[in-house]
């Protein structure tokens, strides 16, 4: 299969072609954007703050805000944007089909499952809060092989049966947090509707650490399987031709997408679309080259969590959206438009 059919000549040029020039000039402008972004959410919101007086007096409501509040959301939101967007990025390459993404697949629903099992039960027997992340890691990864597994069709990967399989785990965990929702008291309801409806509420630096350094784990592992991603997009065949051993990649590919996608549910709940939109529009415009697609997904996926989040704080001020409905109402038609455009053709990379 010719994993550039269907792109215009140009970008195929473009794509052939990684200088490291090019490659520094785009991650540099993508760091920008993101620069900016995160500036912009870090000053505006539901109330006006003065920054000179936020630096200037630690016991000020602006200090309070600044860095009680402000900074630890943004740093959040682009450590789970960024890893949303990658473990996209690596999914889509994986299973060599332009629609799947965590959310979309059903794993980011059974890492939130396993992260409210985990949250209740830590409650009840003291296991406590590190079992979170763990338990829906986990999950995460026990969804990510079934899901693969039951979309194999004699042998080969199916794109639209790896959809519909997706669809049925998505439905199936959430009747599954459903049913824990109401067999638990009202405390834990509310922390089961923040999972459902992905929030970057009150995050801590702590939390933000933590999840950066499993982040920063996963994303080292995809980067260093780019080249073998890139070649995995010539067929599963064609890859072991080229020295590939296909099995091997796909079992480190699901641990590290497991890993990033069980630590960003674990604080953020379930936040769909971030891993379709961005990957798709950035391989559109710069190429398929996962040597410059990860780690531009990476930024650009921070970048775009961070102004979803700036909306769900300002849009209705004081009252708040979740930024799961935001990255939704985006994702949705952008779903629907990319479902049309690939029926016309095989899907592929």
């Amino acid at each position: 299969m010719n994993p550039t059919a269907g792109t215009p000549a140009p970008q195929r040029n473009s794509a052939a072609h990684l200088t490291r020039t090019r490659l520094l000039s785009i991650l540099a402008a993508l760091a920008i954007l993101l620069i900016v972004c995160a500036a912009a959410a870090a000053l505006f919101g539901s109330a006006h703050i003065s920054l000179a007086r936020a630096f200037s007096d630690p016991t000020s409501p602006d200090h309070a805000i600044f860095f009680g509040a402000r900074l630890p959301r943004v740093m959040m939101g682009v450590i789970v944007g960024a890893m949303l967007a990658a473990v996209g990025t690596a999914l889509q390459a994986l299973v060599r089909n332009p629609l799947a993404e965590g959310g979309i697949l059903g794993i980011s629903g059974g890492g939130a499952l396993g992260a409210i099992l985990a949250l209740v039960m830590s409650a009840k027997l003291g296991g406590g809060e590190a079992a979170v992340p763990l338990c829906a890691f986990g999950a995460a990864l026990l969804s990510t092989v079934a899901v693969y597994r039951l979309a194999m069709v004699d042998g080969q990967l199916e794109p639209f049966t790896l959809l519909l399989v997706g669809v049925i785990f998505n439905a199936f965990w959430g009747a599954a947090i459903m049913l824990v929702n109401s067999a638990v008291n009202f405390y834990y309801a509310h922390s089961i509707l923040f999972w459902l409806m992905g929030s970057l509420e009150a995050p801590t630096y702590r939390e933000a650490a933590g999840v950066a350094g499993l982040g920063l784990a996963g994303f080292a592992v995809l980067m260093f399987q780019a080249r073998d991603l890139n070649l995995l997009s010539l067929g599963d065949e064609s890859a072991a031709e080229l020295g590939v051993d296909v099995d091997r990649l796909r079992r480190t590919i699901f641990v590290a997408t497991s890993v990033m996608i069980g630590a960003a549910v674990s604080v953020s709940g379930i936040i769909s679309f971030v891993g379709l939109i961005v990957p798709h529009t950035l391989r559109l415009v710069f190429g398929a080259d996962h040597r410059l697609l990860l780690p531009a997904s990476l930024i650009g996926g921070a970048a775009f969590m961070v102004a979803a989040d700036l909306v769900a704080r300002v849009a209705i001020a004081p009252a708040e959206i979740p930024v799961g409905a935001i990255t939704a109402l985006c994702g949705g038609p952008f779903f629907i438009y990319m479902l049309r455009r690939e029926g016309r053709r095989p899907l592929s990379l």
